[in-house]
């Protein structure tokens, strides 16, 4: 049963000529000045959020790019920084990427975070997509095996500091400590220090291949899935599930899980696709060539896969496959409910900000959806 609300920002400035016909996305390139206002958008929301009894406000990390789209390089400074500025909404990281940290050095940030905001930092990693990003920073991504080993001894680590008093780990990228001299004596371990003040941290990590599901489900990880077709979502569900048994997690179905889906309010489903189209499709001009389109086709085939589609899809299909909900509140409650219905242990809901949506806008669809569409589910 869905008891909070969250809503994820990517990081894009204000687009100009978005759209399918409008600025081809590898020719946007913006002044500092630009770039910069992400951080006034996000305190504008953040605070609208905090007043309408939102629960979390996720960002994404990225790095490098001057086309506009995913702008925030540090969420835990930024979630920080929005701390100051609101109440109790809390805000998550969507995620950090492991591979460009020293885990060490992100345990120990995250660590201050949660003692001097009491909680309201939420952990979230991910192995990145961005072959600008990650290979620059100087870890694999073009070798995806190199990239998962990596991860996941990054990930081990990052554990010990959080839920060891002291810990010495050895592995192929890592020795920490190493086996050095310190004031007369040989130094075996290290200890974290500070180390969360809330424990065991709450750890998120998109959902991927089925090798990292079990892996989550391995090391305790919660997910999020986030404008998942209706059956690729229901794979990934049951996957996850299944996985956290295989590892003595007795979740219910849905259960340690973020579900977010694209919403837009009007008061047809009609005005409500013309409205946010293009917004919708600036998106996908974006993200498409990334592999995030997660549909099926009749036949169950993922988009971008042999024999399934491999363009940018519409907002009517989105809609049909129900990672978008438009419409009135009354549309958009019930295609929450159907998918709310099948996951017993679903208590999360993200609102994704189409990319292409300008702040003042997405702004107004939140208050709507605070006023008109979250008193239908339980938030006790």
């Amino acid at each position: 049963m869905i008891k909070r609300f969250h809503a994820l920002y990517v990081g894009q400035i204000e687009l100009d000529n978005i759209g399918l016909d409008g600025t081809p996305a590898n020719e946007r390139r913006y002044p500092n000045e630009r770039l910069s206002e992400v951080f006034q958008a996000s305190l504008d929301v953040a605070r609208v959020m905090d007043e309408l009894g939102y629960y979390c406000f996720w960002g994404a990390e990225h790095h490098f790019q001057h086309e506009g789209y995913e702008c925030i390089p540090n969420l835990i400074q930024w979630g920080l920084w929005l701390a100051t500025q609101t109440k109790r909404l809390k805000f998550g990281s969507a995620f950090n990427i492991l591979p460009m940290w020293h885990p060490i050095r992100l345990a120990e940030d995250y660590a201050m975070a949660d003692i001097v905001t009491d909680g309201r930092i939420i952990m979230g990693v991910g192995r990145g997509y961005h072959t600008r990003e990650v290979e620059t920073f100087g870890a694999p991504l073009l070798d995806a095996n190199a990239n998962r080993e990596l991860f996941e001894e990054q990930l081990q680590l990052l554990l010990k500091c959080f839920n060891e008093e002291q810990f010495h780990q050895k592995g192929k990228y890592y020795e920490c400590p190493p086996p050095v001299p310190y004031r007369g004596y040989d130094l075996k371990d290290i200890t974290c220090v500070p180390r969360p003040k809330h424990l065991p941290v709450e750890v998120f990590m998109p959902i991927a291949s089925g090798r990292t599901i079990d892996m989550m489900a391995q090391y305790g990880l919660k997910a999020m899935v986030t404008l998942n077709g209706e059956k690729i979502l229901d794979d990934v569900v049951r996957a996850f599930h299944d996985a956290c048994h295989r590892h003595n997690r007795p979740v219910a179905l849905g259960q340690d899980m973020v579900w977010g889906a694209g919403i837009y309010l009007a008061d047809t489903q009609e005005e409500a696709i013309r409205k946010c189209e293009a917004a919708h499709d600036e998106r996908y001009k974006w993200f498409a060539p990334f592999g995030f389109v997660r549909y099926a086709d009749e036949e169950g085939r993922t988009w971008g896969t042999p024999g399934a589609p491999s363009t940018i899809p519409s907002l009517r299909e989105g809609v049909k496959q129900k990672a978008w909900f438009c419409g009135s509140p009354k549309d958009v409650i019930e295609g929450i409910k159907s998918i709310e219905a099948k996951y017993p242990g679903l208590e999360d809901f993200m609102v994704h900000w189409a990319e292409g949506l300008p702040p003042s806008e997405f702004i107004e669809q939140l208050r709507w959806f605070a006023r008109e569409v979250m008193p239908a589910f339980n938030r006790a």
